[in-house]
């Protein structure tokens, strides 16, 4: 379950494993994205809230991350994570924008999704055969903690990996 209002869950990391998953832009359709809509690591970039915006946001993480140097495994599981919140924010909270935001601090990278909707996602069991409903499930299995800051108005919804600094 996500924490509340600046708590979150710590994960444990031991036995969890995904899917190779490779992203599909490459390295010039990211660095593209942050020239047009600026990067999500100098301040909260606002995208409309629609289907499509998932892949802007796909693309700005991703270049994000190249910027950052990190391991190619770290930018995988942030650009598929990022994914699934831009996904619950359009499909869940009805609003008309949404906001992402990449933090780095010594160890870690924090990926934030703002909507102005206060209802919480919540975790769900996940069984083999599902179609969806997977997106809490990938974030809680592949971050090392997640959670909710409820805000006056909407809340954040973030995720944490650590990385290795080198």
């Amino acid at each position: 379950m996500a924490g509340l209002e600046g708590t979150g869950q710590p994960r444990q990391r031991a036995g969890a494993t995904a899917a190779r998953w490779v992203p599909a832009v490459d390295d010039e359709q990211a660095l593209k994205a942050l020239e047009l809509y600026g990067s999500p690591a100098d301040g909260e970039v606002r995208l409309p809230s629609r289907p499509e915006s998932a892949g802007v946001a796909r693309r700005l993480t991703s270049g994000v991350v190249l910027r950052w140097a990190l391991p190619a495994q770290t930018c995988e599981h942030a650009v598929l994570l990022v994914s699934e919140l831009v996904g619950n924010a359009v499909r869940h909270t009805g609003a008309r924008v949404f906001g992402l935001r990449m933090v780095r601090r010594r160890g870690w990278i924090r990926i934030e999704v703002r909507d102005p909707s206060r209802g919480l996602p919540c975790l769900m069991p996940v069984q083999e055969m599902d179609t969806s409903g997977r997106g809490l499930f990938l974030v809680d299995t592949l971050s090392d903690r997640w959670g909710v800051d409820l805000l006056p108005r909407g809340k954040t919804t973030w995720f944490e990996m650590r990385i290795m600094e080198r």
